[in-house]
């Protein structure tokens, strides 16, 4: 006969004092560290302890007694469900600050290591729709937030497509809108949903491994340019036939999209890897530019998330690598060669690694289009060099 678990106290008006990673802040009870996600630095909030181990514990927080005034109010109307964004309800400017105050209290405190005075984080210019990449998943069981829980509605159709809920990885929040692209991902993702429902296409099943839509990836560029993949889960010619009409339907409807992709994926996870991505309309890549250079940007390339700020760190690491025009440099995990391309100018060679073969052909394209004949680009370990200086970015 199973033992009945004791359960978990409520702990009333605790004042939140600090934040952690992973966008959860900290309170301290009785010298118990308690991890609370939503809340900022300055809430008295009562608190449902949800783990508890030795040293520490996370806990809900079930009301908040005094809102802190360090508050902002959220933007978007899924906060504090889809596990994305969680710092919406911390100025950006705040955000920023306790980011460096851990830094500095990691490096100190459990690091041990005495350091000079500290750079100020770059903040980004844009808090919303700085992203230039999305994914979205599709999933026959919708989650339903504790408000249409209580409703007690009956929803008929759990279908969705949008983000997997943190902790329940086969359910999917559906996203009506979400801020952190352009709005073309909104238009994309609710068109395609509309589409589905009206056409009885089926959404993925992650436990029977059954149903044609599985995924969408969606890419954008500072050229204007678009990129979507449909990743379906096609078992036979009815599914390809439905793929085939959803895909002329798209082209129809969203000529913005200059490459139109899918993939077909009947394996027991997402990753594309080692599938073949093939092209419906458009080009099979699109472009990015920054600082007067140009990269092709495929579906399995690596490319920095947010381009502004991409372009703000090879900045950084440029400065910091001072070169002098002499030195040998190795660009780690190069993706499509963008940093290596990014110093190449500065330096006597440059190689790049990688191990996604298709990320090494898009940057030796990327070094040809750019003009630059002293970057070497491997897809694995390059071969022994015995002169230059390596300064490893």
């Amino acid at each position: 006969m199973s033992r009945k678990r004791k359960p978990l106290p409520i702990l009333t008006d605790i004042l939140i004092t600090d934040v952690a990673a992973e966008g959860k802040a900290i309170a301290k009870v009785d010298n118990l560290v308690i991890f609370v996600p939503y809340v900022v630095p300055g809430d008295v909030v009562d608190l449902q302890i949800k783990r508890k181990k030795h040293s520490y514990a996370e806990a809900e927080a079930i009301a908040i007694k005094k809102y802190s005034e360090l508050r902002a109010k959220p933007f978007c109307k899924h906060f504090g469900v889809c596990g994305g964004c969680k710092w919406q309800c911390l100025p950006y400017e705040e955000q920023l600050r306790f980011k460096q105050k851990q830094v500095a209290d990691n490096l100190t405190r459990i690091g041990k290591i005495e350091l000079p005075e500290m750079m100020p984080i770059l903040g980004s210019k844009h808090v919303a729709r700085y992203r230039n990449k999305l994914e979205f998943g599709f999933s026959n069981k919708k989650w339903l937030t504790s408000e249409q829980v209580a409703s007690g509605v009956q929803f008929d159709c759990m279908d969705a497509v949008g983000f997997h809920i943190p902790g329940a990885f086969d359910k999917i929040l559906d996203i009506e809108e979400c801020h952190l692209m352009d709005d073309i991902n909104n238009r994309l993702r609710n068109g395609i949903r509309s589409y589905a429902l009206a056409h009885g296409l089926t959404f993925f099943d992650l436990r029977q491994q059954t149903g044609l839509l599985r995924n969408m990836m969606i890419r954008t560029s500072a050229t204007g340019e678009i990129m979507l993949l449909m990743q379906f889960c096609m078992r036979g010619a009815d599914d390809e036939a439905q793929a085939k009409a959803l895909l002329e339907h798209l082209h129809a409807t969203f000529p913005e999209v200059t490459s139109l992709l899918y993939v077909n994926n009947t394996k027991c996870n997402d990753t594309i890897g080692d599938l073949d991505v093939q092209t419906y309309a458009g080009t099979p890549f699109i472009y990015e530019t920054m600082e007067g250079l140009r990269f092709k940007v495929g579906p399995k390339s690596f490319y920095q998330t947010n381009t502004e700020q991409a372009y703000e760190l090879y900045k950084v690491a440029r400065n910091f690598a001072a070169l002098t025009g002499d030195e040998l440099v190795y660009d780690l995990y190069t993706g499509t060669g963008t940093i290596a391309n990014f110093v190449a100018r500065q330096a006597r060679q440059v190689v790049g690694i990688e191990y996604v073969p298709e990320a090494i052909e898009d940057a030796k394209v990327n070094a040809e289009l750019n003009g630059l004949d002293n970057t070497l680009f491997y897809a694995g370990e390059p071969p022994a060099s015995s002169s230059g200086t390596a300064s490893p970015t």
